[in-house]
């Protein structure tokens, strides 16, 4: 089984986060911003895995922390639940439309955890969600699971619909990045013998 469980508690944020990789897409989030859970939601949902997110933080400072802290704690999570990586497909770049709103997330599982971000979000919030925490939610889930992380928008002028489309792609692409291959079972899918 890929699963793992992770706890991160700081003085801003109490986060525990449960994913499994060969799930089917149960979803039990609760991290206190309606707009984010609703994003969580979308990613395991679209990326098949199940995902327990149970989060506390200082919201009455702002969402910030707990949404940073949320993608540290998921991206450890992924990283522990992929374990040795052997047989992993590693690569997947899907494109996701919803509506106007095209995007693309590329993923590569190469043990560099790294976010480029082409997206141009045109307003500043949704609801009591700062647009601007989609981005630092990527950064933090990619640096600590250790993956390449692209999004691209390539259609789009609705914010909603925008960053939805970007959390349904990177699920989708780590949903296909982390299926095993079985024709590479029991390898690592790179030429330097490590990951």
């Amino acid at each position: 089984m890929r699963e793992a469980t992770v706890h991160r508690a700081t003085r801003e944020t109490d986060i525990v986060v449960t994913i499994d990789l060969d799930g089917t897409g149960n979803a039990d989030i609760s991290t206190g911003v309606p707009f984010f859970d609703h994003m969580l939601d979308a990613f395991c949902r679209h990326g098949l895995f199940d995902l327990t997110v149970q989060a506390q933080g200082d919201l009455d400072v702002d969402a910030h922390h707990t949404v940073e802290d949320v993608g540290i704690v998921l991206g450890q999570a992924i990283c522990q639940a992929l374990g040795d990586m052997r047989g992993i497909t590693r690569f997947a770049s899907p494109a996701v439309p919803m509506d106007e709103a095209l995007v693309m997330a590329a993923i590569d599982i190469s043990g560099r955890g790294a976010l480029y971000w082409r997206m141009d979000i045109p307003i500043e919030a949704i609801a009591t969600f700062d647009t601007q925490l989609a981005k630092e939610f990527f950064v933090a889930l990619a640096t600590n699971a250790r993956m390449t992380l692209h999004l691209e928008q390539f259609e789009g002028e609705n914010a909603h619909h925008l960053i939805e489309a970007a959390f349904k792609a990177c699920g989708r692409a780590l949903c296909q990045a982390v299926a095993i291959d079985p024709r590479n079972a029991g390898n690592l899918p790179t030429t330097k013998g490590k990951l």
